[in-house]
């Protein structure tokens, strides 16, 4: 007997929950235990959702036996087209596609509820051992994630295939089966189809114990992520430049820590931000970390870039990563200007009178300072210790061809007005 009353307990104050439905097993038993209990008790509404790839020939039919089974159920089905981005791993193309749709698709508090089973736990550790996982990934699938705007939930992680099979005859269910699930080139079909049939045949309870042992790896990895969150507030120490709204940290509260310590800290906190690099690739931290103090070091990560500047290490994403326009006209300085992929600008008190423009550092540039004469910017940028990656996209304000303004430095102001700098809005890049 498959029971989800206890299981999906938490959620029946959701707005509504959604099915994936592949039209493979256990998407169906899923959707048909789902409907079936809708009828015993009162739930939140329930609507479904298929992906189609369009990988292979075989798929095109599976759009309407799903119709079919949701027009049989009384459910409501949407169907999204997706397009896989070509790369090295057709799976992990279609799952990110895949993914993606569904988290567009959820509504605020929604939840995703979808069909993964016990042996697909224990797949999926296997892999990741395989791979060399981090403990961060031995923990296998979570049972609950935030996704998009609201929860993926998958409430069949504890239930044997054998039972959704024999569930689904019990109940005279129908299902596509997908002829890619057969081809060996798929390193988890060969540890489904290769592999697993000889471990159970020595140890009849791996799937089972696998699975436990997924629950165990990610209760560690949760006291794991508990110590980073006292290790990250300890580096989370007020920034200078609030204005900035970038995410930064401490250098030197992260040193004091061991170097394992270090990386879990960080592990933690760049998994919010960008995908997390492999064990190769963490000597990028350690140079970030171990720079002299007049460098300027950052490390290259697949979702973003760590900067380092003046003991602190600062995440940079998407338009903060691209070059802005050389420079704009400002006709009407009483309307803020937009400045592209680099937020805007607007002034306040007496405007300036004359021809103005916004532009940006090429170098040599001088202001006059009250009471210093003519100063080089770049000197007064290193007094004020500001952040290299700023400097050459601060908006600089010109009148008729001369520096008069530094965007949000009020004291690198000529006259009787300030620049204001609204900075990117998508700067943070959280994921």
């Amino acid at each position: 007997m498959i029971d989800l009353k206890n299981t999906l307990s938490p959620w029946l104050n959701a707005p509504a929950w959604c099915v994936a439905l592949s039209g493979g097993l256990d998407s169906t038993v899923l959707l048909h235990l789902l409907v079936s209990l809708s009828r015993q008790q009162s739930l939140p509404p329930l609507r479904v959702i298929h992906i189609h790839h369009g990988l292979q020939a075989a798929a095109d039919a599976w759009p309407a036996h799903c119709q079919r089974l949701c027009d049989d159920l009384g459910v409501e089905l949407r169907i999204i087209h997706v397009t896989v981005s070509p790369g090295a791993s057709l799976e992990q193309g279609a799952r990110d596609a895949r993914y993606a749709a569904f988290a567009q698709a959820l509504r605020p508090s929604e939840v995703l509820l979808t069909g993964q089973h016990r042996e697909d736990q224990a797949e999926t550790l296997l892999f990741r051992l395989l791979r060399g996982t981090g403990l961060r990934g031995l923990g296998a699938m979570p049972e609950q994630r935030p996704l998009g705007q609201g929860v993926l939930v998958r409430p069949l992680l504890g239930v044997a295939r054998h039972d959704l099979e024999d569930y689904a005859r019990a109940q005279g269910l129908s299902w596509v089966e997908d002829p890619s699930n057969s081809d060996l080139q798929f390193s988890r079909n060969y540890l489904r189809h290769q592999v697993f049939p000889t471990l159970l045949q020595r140890w009849p309870q791996a799937a089972q114990n696998l699975a436990r042992c997924a629950e165990h790896l990610s209760e560690a990895q949760g006291l794991l992520d508990e110590l980073a969150l006292q290790d990250l507030a300890q580096a989370a120490t007020p920034a200078p430049f609030d204005w900035l709204g970038l995410d930064s940290l401490d250098v030197s509260v992260l040193q004091r820590l061991s170097a394992p310590r270090q990386r879990n800290a960080l592990q933690f906190w760049l998994a919010q931000r960008t995908r997390l690099p492999d064990a190769r690739h963490w000597a990028g931290w350690e140079s970030l970390r171990d720079a002299a103090s007049d460098g300027r070091p950052l490390w290259r990560l697949t979702d973003g870039e760590l900067h380092r500047s003046h003991a602190r290490i600062w995440w940079l994403a998407g338009p903060w990563l691209k070059t802005p326009t050389p420079q704009r006209c400002w006709p009407d300085p009483a309307v803020p200007l937009a400045l592209g992929d680099n937020g805007s600008v607007s002034l306040s008190g007496t405007l300036p009178q004359g021809a103005l423009r916004i532009a940006y550092r090429q170098g040599g540039e001088t202001l006059a300072v009250s009471g210093r004469g003519q100063r080089d910017l770049k000197r007064l940028f290193n007094e004020l210790q500001l952040p290299a990656f700023v400097r050459g996209r601060l908006p600089l304000l010109y009148c008729d061809e001369q520096l008069v303004a530094v965007a949000n430095l009020p004291q690198l102001s000529q006259g009787a007005w300030q620049l204001h700098w609204c900075v990117p809005t998508s700067a943070q890049g959280l994921r």
